[in-house]
């Protein structure tokens, strides 16, 4: 595949004991891209199951029955190393063209988790020399105005990624709520492909979803929910896979990214009859309904891989900024089931957020012809 940028060239952790040590070294390049084999769906008469080629070896977290206690997939590690991989590729960009990559972020309203979001993902574009511009619009905005802000960014030669922080606020009454999806439209379809770095424009979503061709961008959140399987050795291919939630923002492109990877994937949502059942099924669990506590031990099979992207804010006064992070997934209750599980925090967002970097980094290569 002709994909280019860092995450793509991905390295993977030393031997230890344990396949699901905190991953703090880097070792070959992996031989998978992130948008997985392109191999022919071709079927075996004799049994009627897909001839696979070229499998890899067994996963110890999804085929090898061991400790009762899941094994933590630390996403914070994961993140840094690439974090320092990134600013490394800055630094030569800054070295060879005087140039640095442009991000800029569009928040609509004050939802909390939103803001979480953007504040760290400013923090690393600091850390990585990105440069970042924040705009922030009231709730009550139009989407012209929200449209108006990512003209002048696509205009912009300094700028090159932009994204719109979603979801949009919310409305109240439910017969506005596809007024409120046009309105998210018309916005994501106005970012200019070659800076859409969070992956949500028509023709990236399009190219995600047809096997053989190649995203400009893949949405973050599903490629870090890759990422994290990839460098904890988990196999993907011919495995049974349930995605909870189908969001343009994870669910969708997560389950497209999934089959890609050659898995058999089905998508739970909140008009699924009995989806404890579909997802007791799974090798892999991907949860991304942002409904906390929705997933209990009961849900799994055991040994199943989770994925636990829900961060959804609880009241905490000990807090800093008077809330606390948790997934969609008992944590503290299915650690006795699953094989290996990301915490929240600690685990999806900090990988979602160096794919965002990357991104940038990558559209910026385009801009400057830098390889």
């Amino acid at each position: 595949m002709m994909i280019q940028g860092l995450i793509r060239r991905r390295f993977w952790p030393k031997p230890s004991s344990s396949p699901f040590q905190p991953l703090n070294g880097y070792r070959t390049q992996s031989p998978i891209p992130i948008l997985g084999p392109d191999l022919p769906d071709i079927w075996d008469s004799r049994n009627a199951s897909p001839l696979l080629l070229h499998r890899r070896r067994p996963s110890p977290a999804t085929d090898v029955a061991g400790d009762s206690v899941a094994k933590v997939i630390d996403g914070k590690s994961i993140a840094e190393g690439l974090r320092s991989e990134i600013a490394e590729e800055v630094r030569k960009m800054r070295h060879s063209t005087g140039n640095v990559p442009g991000l800029a972020v569009i928040m609509v309203g004050k939802r909390r988790d939103s803001q979480s979001y953007v504040r760290f993902k400013t923090m690393a574009c600091h850390e990585v020399g990105i440069n970042s511009h924040l705009v922030q619009l009231p709730e009550d905005c139009v989407d012209d105005e929200v449209v108006c802000v990512v003209s002048k960014f696509n205009s912009d030669p300094s700028v090159h990624g932009i994204l719109v922080q979603l979801p949009l606020p919310q409305c109240e009454l439910s017969f506005l709520s596809y007024k409120q999806h046009m309105m998210e439209e018309k916005i994501l379809s106005a970012i200019s492909l070659e800076k859409d770095v969070d992956g949500f424009h028509p023709m990236n979503m399009g190219n995600l979803a047809l096997m053989g061709r190649e995203p400009l961008f893949i949405p973050c959140a599903a490629m870090a929910c890759i990422e994290l399987l990839l460098r904890s050795d988990v196999e993907i291919m011919g495995k049974r896979a349930v995605v909870i939630g189908r969001s343009k923002v994870v669910g969708l492109p997560t389950s497209l990214l999934l089959q890609r990877h050659h898995a058999t994937v089905s998508i739970v949502h909140a008009l699924t009859k009995n989806p404890e059942e579909i997802t007791r099924e799974a090798d892999i669990v991907v949860s991304a309904a942002g409904v906390t506590n929705l997933v209990h031990s009961n849900w799994l099979k055991p040994r199943a891989v989770v994925i636990d992207v829900g961060t959804n804010p609880i009241e905490d006064p000990s807090c800093e900024y008077g809330y606390r992070l948790t997934g969609d997934v008992c944590y503290e209750e299915v650690l006795e089931v699953a094989s290996a599980i990301t915490p929240v925090p600690g685990g999806v967002g900090p990988v979602t957020i160096a794919m965002l970097l990357s991104n940038t980094l990558d559209s910026a290569k385009r801009a400057y012809g830098f390889n």
